[in-house]
C-alpha cells in the first residue's frame, strides 16, 4: 500500500505545484499588460516594479490557493480514472476510504503550507501589493475611510471628525467627549483640527469646551488653541487594508483595539482573521469533493470532470464573495460569512464521498 500512497501523493503535489507555476505567470502577464500604461506614466523605478510583482505573486497564489488545488486534483485523478487505474486500485481490494488516504496526506501538506503562507508571508506581501497599488494605480483614491470618523480612543473619550484630509493632517467639525463612567464630564468642539507634526500637538480653530456642572455648564471659548491629545493620526484613521498586513497576534490586538474604538471596518478586519484558518480547512473539503467527482470514469472523459469541477469552483467563489461583502457592508457575522461556504461544501463533500464509496 505504501507504493500506492507514494504514487498518488507524488502526483498530487507535482500537479498542484505545476498548476501554480502555470497560472501564476499567466496572472502576472495579464496584470502587467493591464497596468503597464500606468507604470510607464508614473515612471515607476524598475526595482519597485519587480518587488511589486513578487508581492503580487504571493498575494495572487494565496488568494486562489484552494482553487488551484481543486483543479489540479480533478485533473490528475481524472487521468487516473481514464487510464482505469482507479478501477484497478479498488478492484485489488482497496477500499475507497483507503484510496483517499494519500490525498488527505497531500491536503495536510498543502494545508500547512497555506497556514505558513497566511500567517507569515501573505501579510508582508499584502502590504507591499496594496501600498504600490494605492501609490501608483489609485492615486486619486484614498486608502483610508476619512469621512464621518467616529472612534473611541480610550476608556473615557470618544471623538468625531466629519472629514479628515491626510495630506494636510486637517479635519473638520471635530468633537471630543470625555466621560466618567456613563456621565459626560466635558465636551470639546472645534470647526477644524490640524496636527502639527513638528510640535506633536493639535491646533483647534473656534475651540469650545463645555464643562458639565451639577446646576449649570461652564463654557470656554478660544479662537485658536494648541493642545495635546492621547491619539495619533495613524490611530485615528488606519488604512483600509491594515488588517491584511499584520501577523496573527498583532491582528488580534488590532481588531480588539478597533472594536473598542467603534470602527466601522471591524467586520472587514475579522474576515481577514478568520480566513487564515478557514483556508486550510477548505483545502481538505475541496480535495474530497475533487476526488469524489473525478474518480469515476465518464463517457465524456476528462472534459466532463473538469467542467463539473469548474462549476463547483465558481459556486464556491460566489458563496465566499457574497458572504464576505455582506459581512463588510452590514452587521452580518464575519465568522458565519467565512465558515458558511466550508459548511455547505463540507456537506456536499460528505454526500459525494458517500455515493463514491457505493
Amino acid at each position: 500500500m505504501k507504493i500506492l500512497d507514494w504514487y498518488i501523493l507524488k502526483r498530487y503535489l507535482f500537479t498542484f505545484f505545476m498548476m501554480l507555476l502555470l497560472f501564476v505567470p499567466i496572472g502576472i502577464t495579464v496584470h502587467l499588460a493591464e497596468k503597464i500604461g500606468k507604470i510607464l506614466e508614473n515612471e515607476v523605478p524598475i526595482n519597485e516594479v519587480l518587488l511589486y510583482f513578487l508581492d503580487f505573486t504571493i498575494y495572487f497564489a494565496h488568494l486562489l490557493f484552494p482553487l488551484f488545488l481543486f483543479l489540479s486534483v480533478i485533473w490528475f485523478t481524472s487521468k487516473l480514472a481514464n487510464n482505469t487505474e482507479v478501477i484497478a486500485f479498488l478492484s485489488s481490494g482497496v477500499s475507497f476510504t483507503r484510496f483517499l488516504r494519500p490525498y488527505l496526506i497531500g491536503a495536510s501538506i498543502v494545508g500547512v503550507l497555506a497556514i505558513v503562507l497566511g500567517l507569515y508571508l501573505a501579510p508582508k506581501a499584502s502590504e507591499g501589493f496594496n501600498d504600490f497599488t494605492y501609490k501608483y494605480f489609485k492615486s486619486g483614491r484614498s486608502a483610508i475611510e476619512n469621512t464621518d470618523v467616529f472612534r473611541q480612543i480610550n476608556d473615557n473619550e470618544i471623538i468625531y471628525v466629519s472629514r479628515f484630509d491626510v495630506k494636510n493632517n486637517t479635519g473638520s467639525n471635530f468633537t471630543l467627549e470625555h466621560f466618567d463612567g456613563n456621565k459626560l464630564e466635558y465636551k470639546i468642539s472645534a470647526s477644524s483640527i490640524k496636527y502639527i507634526e513638528e510640535d506633536t500637538l493639535y491646533r483647534l480653530t473656534n475651540y469650545v469646551k463645555r464643562n458639565v456642572g451639577a446646576n449649570e455648564d461652564e463654557l470656554e471659548i478660544i479662537r485658536q488653541k494648541d493642545t495635546l491629545f492621547e491619539f495619533d493620526v495613524d490611530d485615528l484613521i488606519p488604512v483600509i487594508y491594515a488588517a491584511e498586513t499584520k501577523m496573527y497576534g498583532d491582528l488580534k490586538q488590532f481588531i480588539a483595539k478597533e472594536e473598542a474604538r467603534g470602527s466601522s471596518n471591524v467586520g472587514r478586519f475579522k474576515l481577514v482573521l478568520y480566513r487564515k484558518w478557514s483556508l486550510p480547512v477548505s483545502v481538505f473539503i475541496l480535495t474530497i469533493i475533487a476526488v469524489a467527482v473525478s474518480s469515476i470514469k465518464r463517457r465524456g472523459g476528462m472534459g466532463v470532470n473538469l467542467a463539473v469541477g469548474i462549476c463547483i469552483a465558481m459556486v464556491f467563489v460566489f458563496f465566499d464573495k457574497i458572504f464576505g461583502v455582506m459581512a463588510e457592508q452590514s452587521d452580518f457575522s464575519p465568522i458565519v460569512a467565512v465558515w458558511f461556504p466550508n459548511f455547505i461544501f463540507g456537506i456536499l463533500a460528505a454526500y459525494l464521498l458517500y455515493n463514491a464509496k457505493r
